[in-house]
């Protein structure tokens, strides 16, 4: 994590075959890596031709050869998406979800980093940690279950509602708090594997700094302010900037498999979009220009913010 500090002291030009044999063995280790990006990453980037297309996949034969042979149309897929009454429709929803998720998972989880961290006895701490974590290698589709169990129209939330006061609570039908109910969901899902990495970093701040500010009279809340805090920054400066990047994400698989057509108008956003159109209509031209449009976006945003911070912090990503 220091890394992101950006500050390489190179003692001495090496030659790249003498670096290569020196350390021929972290190239060896690389090799899986660089296959999955290759295969997963870099040659599906040929497929960006579709949105520039008017896809036929029957033009050819097979899919790389329609795709090949399918017409091009330039920016006509662009157009007709942006003139579209559903894209600012569809991005207001995106923004907003992503934006609560922001405001409320990010500090979430270096709120819990830094609880777990004033924890004296190791043994609490660890066996805490495991517990608010496990939940990130749990499916969406299993805490969807879970969430249903207890929120849905005759779970045990509403049953209990019923009985105590007879009104119960729409959580899977009312759109305004459907979006609550997004953010709580993920929030019980990711807060505790996000806090490993602000505890990673608060590891690694000297203890002496702590001992010096104690001798000079600072309480908690001040060593919390001006040791605790700023020896985490580059670790949450890293974190939201990689947040930035994805913010037209808006967890679309958290969202495909929760909503509902009740709840459309508040939680239908881009990629959702994108999966019902390229998969539902088969109209994966209009899908790829929407994805392309929603990594450009993100792309930029992870470059302005990114330039922000180099400015702001003097440190960056590059």
């Amino acid at each position: 994590m220091q890394g992101f500090l950006k500050s390489h002291s190179v003692p001495g030009k090496m030659r790249f075959g003498q670096y290569f044999r020196r350390y021929w063995s972290l190239y060896l280790l690389s090799i899986p890596g660089l296959i999955y990006v290759v295969g997963y990453k870099i040659l599906p980037l040929i497929g960006l031709q579709l949105a520039f297309k008017n896809f036929d996949m029957f033009a050819g034969q097979g899919i790389l050869d329609s795709l090949f042979k399918s017409e091009w149309v330039g920016l006509k897929h662009f157009e007709s998406i942006f003139r579209s009454r559903n894209f600012t429709h569809l991005l207001a929803n995106t923004l907003t979800i992503s934006l609560m998720k922001l405001a409320i998972n990010f500090p979430l989880a270096i709120v819990l980093a830094l609880m777990l961290n004033e924890v004296k006895n190791r043994i609490f701490a660890r066996v805490t940690q495991t517990v608010v974590y496990m939940p990130h290698f749990l499916s969406w589709v299993i805490i969807h279950g879970i969430f249903v169990t207890l929120l849905s129209s005759n779970g045990v939330v509403n049953h209990t509602l019923r009985a105590v006061s007879g009104k119960t609570i729409d959580f899977y039908t009312n759109p305004q708090i459907f979006r609550w109910l997004l953010v709580l969901t993920e929030s019980w899902k990711e807060t505790g594997w996000s806090a490993i990495v602000y505890l990673a970093g608060l590891t690694a701040i000297d203890e002496e700094l702590y001992d010096a500010a104690y001798v000079d009279g600072a309480g908690y809340l001040k060593r919390l302010w001006h040791v605790t805090l700023p020896g985490i920054i580059p670790i949450i400066s890293l974190m939201l900037l990689l947040r930035m990047g994805g913010i037209l994400g808006a967890g679309h698989e958290q969202i495909l498999v929760m909503y509902n057509s009740t709840v459309y108008a508040t939680a239908d956003v881009l990629s959702t979009y994108i999966y019902r159109i390229g998969i539902g209509k088969l109209d994966f031209s209009v899908a790829t220009a929407l994805g392309l449009f929603e990594s450009t976006v993100g792309f930029i945003l992870m470059v302005s913010c990114n330039g922000i911070s180099r400015k702001v912090l003097g440190r960056s990503l590059w």
